[in-house]
């Protein structure tokens, strides 16, 4: 068969599975599976794709079509201006969590300062590496629990050429933490622990469960680090988080109730109150 005939037959198993962006998931499978750029769906739509080449291609589809993301597909995923690749043990990342990242970009008042980061949960560590690709005098620490997210996430930083800038570790949220930092950053989990069971398959049955199940009411891990910000923020410093649907107002008063102020709720690009951010006092400590 020829691509066009390919891709039309991909796209239509895609739709037959109930995947919400068929199209722009074949064009991304096909390129991967055949070595293909944007340009060649067009200039080369009436080629003839060999048919190991078409099964290879369609084994990515139908992975896909049974609810696999299309990042673990590809292994990487892009976020912000980096790739990033993904490993079991790393949540993969998705624009909401560059909210994040404009809302620390937006209060930072010289982006060439030496800033120091540190980001609890840190995972592919994208957050941290995006924000780095940004400052270029900062550095930044990047905690988890998980050895295998901190191995992924080493890489993420070499593959990126952030590496001189960028040190990850192994660790229990802020336990043993000595340091001061500029910014906090975090996308901890935030699921509450009943609602699991109803997610999409494709972060159910995907994504790491230490990774979403944030306790009872999502909060905990929030409740957890906002206790330490006052002895990790340097006077002057914030703190972002991502945060839940419904969960902004609570997070923002976590972080008051430790004495934070200049509180704002931002929102990502569906409307949704996506991050939290709040600044130390320049007197506090």
């Amino acid at each position: 068969m020829n691509l066009r005939t390919l891709r039309t037959q991909a796209e239509m198993r895609l739709r037959e599975a109930g995947v919400d962006t068929p199209e722009l998931d074949v064009r991304y499978l096909l390129e991967h599976a055949l070595s293909l750029t944007r340009t060649d769906f067009v200039t080369r739509s009436e080629q003839t794709i060999p048919d190991a080449d078409a099964a290879r291609a369609l084994s990515l589809v139908e992975r896909r079509a049974a609810r696999e993301p299309v990042g673990r597909i590809l292994g990487h995923r892009e976020f912000w201006t980096i790739d990033l690749a993904l490993n079991p043990d790393t949540l993969e990342p998705r624009p909401d969590t560059e909210t994040v990242v404009e809302a620390v970009l937006a209060a930072i008042p010289d982006r060439k300062a030496p800033l120091r980061l540190i980001d609890f949960g840190t995972g592919t560590g994208c957050i941290l590496l995006a924000l780095l690709s940004e400052l270029p005098n900062a550095s930044g620490l990047g905690v988890d629990l998980s050895r295998l997210a901190v191995e992924g996430a080493t890489g993420n930083a070499e593959r990126n050429g952030l590496a001189a800038r960028a040190r990850f570790q192994t660790g229990d949220w802020a336990n043993g933490i000595k340091d001061r930092f500029d910014i906090v950053v975090s996308n901890p989990p935030y699921i509450p622990s009943a609602d699991i069971a109803t997610l999409e398959p494709e972060v159910r049955e995907h994504d790491p469960l230490r990774a979403l199940d944030g306790g009872p009411d999502g909060l905990e891990p929030y409740r957890i680090i906002a206790a330490d910000l006052p002895r990790l923020l340097m006077p002057g410093g914030m703190v972002a988080f991502e945060v839940g649907q419904g969960q902004a107002e609570d997070v923002a008063a976590l972080v008051e109730a430790q004495g934070l102020g200049e509180t704002a709720i931002l929102c990502d690009l569906g409307g949704v109150k996506r991050c939290v951010r709040a600044r130390k006092g320049v007197q506090g400590g």
